[in-house]
């Protein structure tokens, strides 16, 4: 059973192969969410000081029934904290905010804030500077790891070449129709994890033909596909929900893929167009509402065309 199995960090500490996203659960549900997961067998949670639901996810770890120490926890920096006295500050709100003496891991959530996210300037001093302060925090005691998302390779060597702790995961967009090899590759010869968020594509992939295709001859759903397509290649999916149902499913991925169907899978053209999520991440200073409702409205279309 996938919540069961772990991956080793580099640094020995065991993560679950298998996490729940918590991006766009609002802080008073997500404590629910949690336990839901929690007793389904979930063990590993992911959340982020963008998502404004830090708080919330402590109460719902604080409350779930199972101890602390069996559950692996993870937030993200802020991607705007890019000097070392800011992103101390936001380690320590982090672990205040959640009601927690330690988190299993914390990542910067992206090289570039969000509103420079895809401009021509990479921010390399700054994120050393904002990688200075997690291994600080992972020296003190209060990260059990750390490491980096969104980060292409040369963000990843610009770290890589001062650093005293290498990141020990780089979390990144990879799903059907969207699989970054190259970065996977050099991401994993530097003994990273990769992690995958929004394996299923924002739900772009749900309607794909080739991909349905797919999924039928092993008697799965899309989602169940996906999820069990980025297990095979190494990386940690991370979907996101509320849903105790798509929870439940999203764990039942006890098949293989064969050979065949896995490269057929890598061949699927490049989605290039994920409707109302192309604008995401907009994260930077307050939430833009407009294209937060728009996401939300497009995902609870295609989760009705799916049902």
């Amino acid at each position: 059973m996938i919540l069961s199995e772990t991956y080793t960090l580099s640094n020995g500490v065991e993560i679950p192969k298998l996490g729940l996203g918590t991006w766009f659960i609002d802080n008073k549900s997500v404590g629910k969410a949690i336990c839901d997961a929690v007793d389904l067998g979930y063990r590993h949670i992911d959340t982020a000081q963008a998502y404004r639901n830090e708080q919330g996810v402590g109460v719902g770890i604080q409350q779930c029934g199972v101890n602390r120490d069996e559950i692996f926890v993870t937030t993200k920096l802020a991607a705007e904290a890019k000097t070392y006295k800011k992103a101390a500050a936001s380690i320590d709100r982090s672990l205040s905010r959640m009601g927690l003496d330690y988190l299993d891991m914390m990542i910067i959530h992206s090289p570039q804030p969000w509103t420079k996210f895809g401009k021509a300037e990479r921010f390399f001093e700054g994120n050393r500077e904002a990688w200075r302060a997690l291994e600080d925090a992972y020296r003190a005691g209060k990260l059990r790891a750390i490491g980096v998302s969104n980060f292409d390779e040369t963000d990843l060597q610009n770290i890589l070449n001062g650093c005293s702790v290498k990141p020990m995961v780089n979390q990144i967009l990879a799903h059907i129709g969207n699989t970054p090899d190259d970065l996977i590759r050099y991401t994993q010869a530097q003994g990273i994890l990769v992690e995958a968020y929004s394996p299923i594509g924002h739900g772009a992939i749900l309607e794909n033909p080739d991909i349905k295709a797919v999924a039928e001859r092993y008697g799965v759903s899309v989602p169940q596909l996906a999820i069990r397509y980025d297990l095979q290649l190494g990386l940690l999916p991370i979907p996101k929900t509320a849903n105790p149902d798509h929870m439940k499913s999203n764990a039942q991925v006890d098949f293989i893929i064969s050979d065949d169907d896995m490269a057929l899978l890598q061949s699927v053209e490049k989605i290039t167009d994920y409707g109302d999520a192309n604008a995401m991440p907009v994260f930077g200073g307050e939430l833009n509402l407009k294209t937060m409702m728009g996401f939300l409205l497009s995902s609870l279309r295609r989760k009705k065309s799916a049902s």
